[in-house]
Parts: C-alpha cells; structure tokens; sequence
C-alpha cells in the first residue's frame, strides 16, 4: 500500500474533543516541512534548469487532478499579480478544466492523453517545462501528460507523495515528499497538499527571483490591483528614494511599478 493511502497513526477521531483533534493535526503538519527540506537537492536541480530555459522563453506548465491540480493552479495565477510577468510563463492545468477547481469532474483523471492535449491548447516549445503534480503518483492524467511532454523534448519534474512511482519514474527531476499517513487516512489535502504547496513556493520563487522579478527583498514588479498594493509600493519608492509618501505616489502612479519609478527618479537625479 502507497504511503499516502496507508491508515492514520490515529484513531476514533469521531471521539476526540477539539482540542485534540486540533494538537494532532498540528502534529502531523509538523512533519510537512522537515520532508521538504530533505527534497532541498532534488527541488534545486529542477529549478537549475527551469530558470535558463525561461530566460530563453520557456514557460512552465504545472498539470494535476484534484487537490493536486488546485494547488498547481493556485501557484500560477499569483505570479503575475506578484511579480508582474505575463499571465502565460506560469500555466496551471487541472484534469476536466476550470469547471474541476470548484466541482470535481468525473473520471477526468483517469485519461492519459488529455493532459497534452490540455498543453497544445497553449502551444508549447523546446524551452518548456511541464511539472506533474500528484500526491499519489499515479493519476494516469498527469503521467500520460509528462510522458507527452518528455517525448516531445520538454524538461519534466514532479511532485509527489510516494516513492518510486510510475510519475516518478516518467520524468527527468522526481520530487518525492514522503509526508508519513494522512491524519483523516487517505486526505491527501492535508500534509500531501501541504507539502505540494510549499514545493511549489519555493519553486515560482525561487525562479521569478533569478529571472531579475526581485530587487533586493522588494516585489518591485508586483501589479497594483489595489490600495493595500499601491500603499506597499509606495513605501518601497519612499525606502528607495527618500521621497515624501505624496512625491512617491505619484511617481508610482506615473510610471506603473516601483521598479520604473525608483530607475526614473535615480535616472533623473
């Protein structure tokens, strides 16, 4: 039996009182970040090799069923409000599309072509790199999309909850967070997700970093979208410059990113 599918180290949940249940569960969580680090060479090999392809115009796609698939679409759709890049570097793809965020679609996982051709719906080119995500690893949907994209010359990654898989197995850089049982056996929402979540953070991260999207510690290119954003922009042009909050504003404002405004005003003074 897989890890993620074996039984909880807990039992008669229905008669614990809150507090417990609440202390176990932190319990177990415990554990999520401790098998990610042990990931740390794995995770840095993968993102060694997304970032110059990237820099080269590759994209990254990240393909998953379920939780998996969430959480792969969660990570792409806050980078370009982060980091302001185009909606297009980071994909999020789940099996039976949109629909699946909300609702889960029947039987859309079990199908291992549609996951590439959910891919050429983008288009795709050498430079890039399609990440499976599935705390099983073996959702026919993510490894027959993997196997599409190695065959086609894609770099592949994964990130899964078991060892040896077949997902594992079917790609280039095999991420293998071994998190122990569920809490609820077989939840792979709790610490499989969470370890899935915290993987890709430091994954996005990591490369937005190294593509030049940070300066310093600042999201200097981070999308203004409202006014808790234009405030943080505001002060990092204020850091920056030592402008008055009224002057950085409206520096902010006229140029459209704390990064422009602070090359502007040092271009200018």
């Amino acid at each position: 039996m897989s890890t993620t599918e074996s039984s909880s180290l807990y039992d008669n949940l229905e008669q614990m009182d809150i507090k417990s249940l609440l202390q176990n569960i932190n319990r177990e969580d415990k554990k999520v970040a401790f098998a990610v680090e042990e990931q740390v060479p794995q995770i840095q090999a993968l993102v060694e090799k997304i970032v110059p392809r990237m820099k080269k115009g590759g994209r990254l796609f990240y393909i998953g069923a379920g939780t998996s698939g969430r959480l792969g679409i969660l990570d792409a759709s806050e980078c370009p409000p982060t980091y302001g890049v185009p909606f297009d570097w980071v994909v999020g793809i789940i099996a039976g599309g949109d629909q699946a965020i909300r609702k889960a679609v029947e039987n859309a996982e079990d199908d291992p072509q549609q996951a590439w051709k959910d891919i050429q719906e983008f288009g795709f080119n050498a430079y890039d790199t399609v990440i499976g995500i599935a705390a099983s690893g073996t959702t026919p949907y993510v490894i027959g999309g993997v196997k599409a994209a190695k065959e086609a010359g894609l770099l592949t990654g994964c990130i899964t909850c078991n060892l040896n898989t077949p997902l594992a197995g079917a790609v280039d850089f095999p991420i293998q967070v071994v998190v122990g049982p569920e809490f609820v056996t077989g939840s792979t929402r709790m610490k499989a997700g969470t370890a899935q979540k915290l993987v890709l953070n430091m994954i996005s991260t990591t490369t937005m970093i190294k593509l030049g999207r940070v300066k310093g510690n600042k999201m200097v290119d981070m999308q203004l979208s409202n006014k808790k954003l234009v405030n943080r922009g505001t002060k990092m042009i204020m850091e920056s410059t030592g402008l008055g909050e009224i002057e950085a504003q409206k520096m902010l404002f006229q140029f459209g990113s704390v990064r422009a405004a602070v090359e502007a005003f040092y271009k200018k003074n």
